[in-house]
């Protein structure tokens, strides 16, 4: 996966979840924390360098905290400074939704759940090879299983 690859993916559509999850808003407000809800439901985002998976190191792989849906794995995380987890490649390409995100007077790339449409975060072409993308993510978006 490269950044044209985003970009096509965040103009002409995505790829076919591999399953849906839909709930209404008060049933994901009874699964997830305010905080939780706030930036998967709402697209809201933590401070930089807040969130418990910034500095983790542990082996295991990053699931959406909403739905459970494997996102990431630990070995392609690395240290982008930014006070994200950043990561370099999805688990698989259908797993993550591409949207192209003009607010606060920028234009990005948001990344979101394609299973159950939360917010992750965004990504950029500034990252490590292979990929050269930074999938910068919340941690209140996703969960570590080790």
């Amino acid at each position: 996966m490269k950044w044209l690859d985003v970009l096509q993916y965040a103009g002409k559509g995505n790829l076919t979840p591999p399953r849906r999850v839909e709930k209404t808003d008060a049933e994901w407000r009874s699964l997830l924390t305010e905080e939780e809800f706030y930036i998967t439901r709402k697209k809201g985002t933590e401070r930089a360098f807040t969130g418990e998976y910034c500095e983790a190191h542990e082996p295991g792989l990053y699931a959406c905290r909403c739905c459970g849906t494997v996102l990431f794995d630990s070995r392609t995380k690395f240290e982008s400074g930014t006070g994200w987890p950043s990561f370099t490649v999805p688990v698989e390409q259908n797993v993550i939704k591409y949207t192209k995100d003009t607010s606060y007077g920028m234009t990005r790339v948001e990344v979101e759940c394609n299973v159950c449409d939360g917010h992750l975060g965004h990504v950029f072409p500034d990252g490590p090879p292979p990929t050269g993308l930074r999938f910068c993510i919340n941690s209140a978006s996703v969960r570590l299983m080790k």
